[in-house]
Formats: C-alpha cells, structure tokens, sequence
C-alpha cells in the first residue's frame, strides 16, 4: 500500500484544486495547495512535499520553470514531479520530462488514472530506478549522488532525462530494452508518447558519449541494449 504522502497541488482552477484534494485525502494522502507560482515557491520553502502536482499553464510564473528550479535544487530535486495541462502536443511532454518531470497528465483526466498515476510515481522512489545501478561500464562512469556522468576522464553535460536514460541503460547491462519499457521507467509512461520520442533520444545520447556510443545497441525491431566489452 502506498504509504501518506505530504502533496502539493499548485493550479489556478480552484474548483479542480477541491476535486483534487478530496480525493487525495480519501486516498490517504496529506495535501496543500498554491494557486500561482510564487505562492507554490513560498509552500516549498516553508516545506518540501513528498511529490508535486504542477499546471503548466499559471498566472505569473510558468510551470517548466517552477519545474525546472525544483529539480535543479539539491533541498529539492528528489521531489516527484507530476505536470498537469490542458496542453496535449506531444513536445510539451517531451520538454517537460528534459527538465525532470516525472510524469505528464493531460486535461481532462481520470481522478482514478491520477491517484494510480501518483501511486506509481511514489512506488519508484527518489531516484526512479528500482535496479541496481553498475556505476562503471567500459569508459562510461556515472555518479548518481553528484548527477554527472563521464567518458573516461571527461565529462559530458546531459539533461535530467538523458542521465535518467544512460542510469536506466547502466542499470540493465545486458538486457534488452523495449522502446515501451523505456517509455515506461525513464518518462514515466505507458502510452501517449510515441517510441520515436526513444529514438531520438537515444540518439542525442549516443552522440554525447562519443567514443563509448557503441555500448549502446540498437536491436532491430525489439529495442536497445547496453553492452559491458568486459564481458565480451
């Protein structure tokens, strides 16, 4: 069972904002709200909450950018962000999920797709990665505590979303990833994204790990795999 969680609802509806917290509290949950940006900076500041319910679209401060600070912050980056939007392009879940979203729901929605949505995000912790990260593969090192990664001695400048996809990779040396596995544990989705949103990235990955980026397989027709040339 998901354990209480301390939740902060930052939207402007306040009609949605009581929909919301009724159902949360039924749920179990704690919650608080803020209906503009500055107000959700001021909450967080008074206290840091378990996981963050955030409209894209506020009156003053925009919600990527409230997003982005919270997940640039080390008091604040291991908050889950979940983004909720009356938008529905597919490039505003992508540039939501390169700052660190952790999920992406669209206007109208489910409350009960939400609350499972919520559950799952919870169920995966602070980092997002059940497995057992290998911090080292070929040249590739990763340092999860400190967000960076490096290609022998150098390193290399990757978004939130690409460590979280590299960390995904090391984390399963070996194994094939299905594109909707991927879309699964490092977006956060099941469905609503199409797998050429893996493709690209993937490929933006690759290009960054330069001489290492044929660790990275592309398994025709089935997904990708990270390969360890020790083991070879």
């Amino acid at each position: 069972m998901t354990p209480m969680a301390q939740i902060l609802i930052v939207e402007d509806e306040r009609d949605l904002v009581d929909l919301l917290q009724f159902n949360l509290r039924q749920a179990g949950h704690e919650t608080s709200f803020a209906q503009d940006g500055e107000q959700a900076l001021e909450r967080i500041k008074e206290r840091v909450p378990d996981l963050v319910l955030l409209d894209l679209m506020l009156p003053d401060i925009s919600g990527t950018e409230i997003c982005k600070q919270l997940k640039t912050s080390p008091r604040t980056k291991h908050v889950p962000v979940i983004m909720v939007t009356a938008r529905s392009e597919e490039i505003d879940r992508v540039v939501g999920f390169e700052l660190g979203a952790d999920d992406f729901v669209t206007k109208p929605f489910s409350v009960r797709e939400l609350l499972l949505r919520i559950k799952a995000v919870l169920r995966r912790g602070p980092s997002g990665e059940a497995d057992s990260l290998q911090d080292k593969v070929g040249p590739v090192r990763v340092d999860a505590d400190a967000h960076r990664a490096y290609v022998g001695a150098e390193e290399i400048q990757l978004t939130a979303l690409e460590f979280k996809l590299l960390a995904t990779f090391m984390s399963r040396v070996g194994c094939l990833q299905p594109r909707e596995t991927l879309l699964r544990d490092v977006w956060g989705f099941s469905t609503g994204l199409q797998t050429r949103t893996v493709d690209t990235h993937v490929k933006r990955l690759r290009e960054k790990l330069g001489e290492a980026r044929d660790l990275i397989e592309t398994v025709r027709g089935a997904g990708y795999r990270m390969i360890d040339p020790s083991e070879k």
